[in-house]
């Protein structure tokens, strides 16, 4: 860890600035216009070393990045009452976006000449020629909307959007953003009930558009490293990513509906918010595994569809309020579901991510998005199989079963909030149940002994690591193929409980989990002692900690929020650090 913590270090620095200018004109009393200009950029420069004296060939790469995004904007804005009790809203604009994405990704090769000397130049053997990238996206939209409202009761919103974006092929390049919804607060039709504060009700349909990565349309030649003095080019590219472009890529769609119910009681003590969703996503388009006699690893397709379903919850209430002190309780749950419901002609499986053991992330024609498939235990009654000759369990030798889903049951969060005075705390438990990872770490901690789950005492109470002539050894639980309880002991050596050894199955657990995500404390000074001061209208001390405890974990070892990927690459943990608690004070000056 020292060496890895002061020789193979790494280095990130990012410069960024964004800002807008926009210029608001009142035409008349009910008509005004904006006209906007955006822009949000960033340089920043990755770099990684090996010294010399590690395990690895000594190296060090650095990655330049450049990053712009600008948007120009203009918008007309209509507000005006049709009468007494109807008020009339709308917008009608345009909006330009560009993005501009530069890199240079340079490496050097076969170590380096003079020991911490970190450059390109250092390079022990002439390095590759450097990999380059130079990504331009622009997509031109328009859009309008128009809001009723009658009577601060019922309210009717529709907004529609066109966008074009250079992504996607001509001719399929445009797609749409309509979406309608209605909110009725219908508590004003009871003005007497005394027990009823607020209720509402509210429906929506949107539908949302998307569009394809930057150059995965059309394809073209890379140059690469030359062959001597000759020069060369590749259909795949220099990052030999091997990837099928698709010219006749169709943009995304989503398609979501919504309902929910609103209600407040006893003067805002007590509140519900409830909410039902479905989303259809069709068209999906991802890089779909494919034969490598074709020549290609991957091809961009639209690769089917997906349907998410669930509900929302939110309560609130305060138990105790009174002129010095009161308790505020938070509660949220959601719960969904997903499943999918089309994929690309003839597929019956689009594997997502591909992993380390033998493991895959799929979505499987009408399963859940997020299957992860590898190889199972054999099973004789209902119970895990052990060899009656070697004592080890027997094991399916295709990585295609289902052994794990990434997705929770369900989530939720408990926040208590107090207030004595001045003072006010809170903390947040938050909960996730369900949810299977496939954990690396495991798998190679139990191969090499690493763990103490491997040592011990066996039913014999004699080291289970010992030699079975001298009693150690393990007897696995479980039953041999004819059914009859496992009684042969094996030697708990090399890999006996890791995954050489073991299926994929043994080393997937449940990612359910309760921690103490928040705890804030805080003080605001006396309006008296302020006043004293002068120039500050308020000042406020306070101390906040995140991930301050996990009360509660099924994944041994690590946190199972410390997975390996983000968006669809989920549920495959491996090389995690512990986990990191942080505390904050916090000083608010009101002038």
């Amino acid at each position: 860890p020292y060496w890895v913590l002061y020789q193979n270090f790494e280095t990130d620095v990012r410069n960024r600035y964004f800002g807008n200018v926009s210029l608001n004109y009142q035409i008349n009393d009910w008509l005004s216009v904006m006209g906007r200009v955006a822009l949000d950029g960033y340089d920043e420069l990755i770099e990684e070393r090996r010294a010399v004296g590690s395990t690895n060939i000594p190296s060090y790469s650095r990655f330049n990045r450049s990053f712009r995004e600008t948007n120009l904007d203009m918008m007309f804005n209509v507000n005006k009452n049709l009468g007494e009790d109807i008020n009339f809203k709308a917008l009608l604009g345009g909006n330009i976006r560009r993005q501009h994405t530069t890199y240079i990704r340079a490496r050097t090769n076969g170590g380096l000449i003079v020991p911490n000397i970190y450059a390109i130049s250092n390079s022990l053997v002439t390095p590759d020629a450097p990999e380059e990238f130079d990504g331009k996206k622009e997509v031109d939209g328009a859009f309008a909307g128009t809001t009723l409202t009658w009577k601060d009761m019922v309210t009717l919103d529709a907004t529609i959007r066109r966008d074009q974006s250079s992504t996607l092929p001509e001719g399929n390049n445009a797609y749409y953003y309509p979406s309608v919804s209605l909110g009725w607060v219908f508590s004003k039709l009871l003005p007497q009930a005394s027990w009823l504060s607020y209720g509402k009700v509210r429906t929506n349909y949107a539908q949302v558009g998307n569009d394809a990565p930057v150059y995965v349309v059309h394809d073209a030649y890379g140059v690469v490293t030359p062959f001597g003095s000759r020069p060369q080019a590749s259909a795949t590219g220099p990052n030999y990513n091997y990837t099928k472009n698709n010219p006749n890529l169709l943009p995304e769609k989503t398609i979501s509906l919504e309902a929910g119910l609103e209600l407040s009681f006893f003067q805002n003590r007590l509140g519900v918010d409830v909410t039902y969703y479905r989303t259809r996503t069709k068209d999906q388009i991802l890089p779909v595994e494919l034969s490598t006699t074709t020549g290609y690893n991957y091809k961009y397709l639209n690769a089917g569809s997906v349907e998410n379903k669930g509900i929302e919850l939110m309560l609130t209430g305060t138990p105790v309020k009174t002129k010095d002190f009161s308790w505020t309780i938070n509660f949220n749950f959601s719960s969904n579901r997903n499943k999918v419901l089309e994929l690309h002609k003839g597929a019956e499986n689009l594997k997502i991510g591909d992993y380390q053991g033998g493991t895959t992330l799929n979505a499987a024609l009408g399963e859940a998005f997020g299957t992860i498939r590898g190889n199972d235990f054999i099973y004789t009654n209902g119970e895990k199989t052990v060899s009656a000759t070697s004592g080890r369990y027997l094991k399916t030798e295709h990585y295609n079963a289902k052994i794990g889903n990434i997705n929770p049951d369900w989530l939720g969060g408990i926040n208590n909030s107090f207030r004595y005075k001045n003072f006010t705390a809170s903390f947040l438990i938050d909960i996730r149940k369900g949810g299977d990872i496939f954990s690396l770490d495991m798998g190679y901690g139990l191969n090499t002994g690493i763990y103490p789950e491997t040592a011990g005492l066996n039913d014999l109470g004699k080291p289970s690591r010992a030699e079975l002539a001298d009693g150690g050894g393990y007897i696995l639980p479980g039953v041999t193929s004819d059914g009859k309880k496992n009684e042969k002991r094996a030697l708990n050596g090399y890999g006996f409980f890791g995954n050489y050894r073991m299926p994929a199955k043994a080393f997937v657990y449940d990612g359910s989990y309760v921690k103490l995500r928040e705890l804030m404390i805080s003080y605001s000074l006396p309006q008296e002692l302020i006043g004293r001061l002068g120039f500050f209208k308020g000042i406020e001390l306070g101390l906040a900690g995140r991930n301050l405890w996990i009360i509660h974990k099924n994944l041994p070892y690590a946190d199972p929020e410390d997975t390996m990927g983000a968006s669809n690459l989920q549920g495959f943990q491996t090389g995690a650090y512990p986990a990191v608690k942080t505390v904050t004070f916090n000083l608010k000056l009101r002038f």
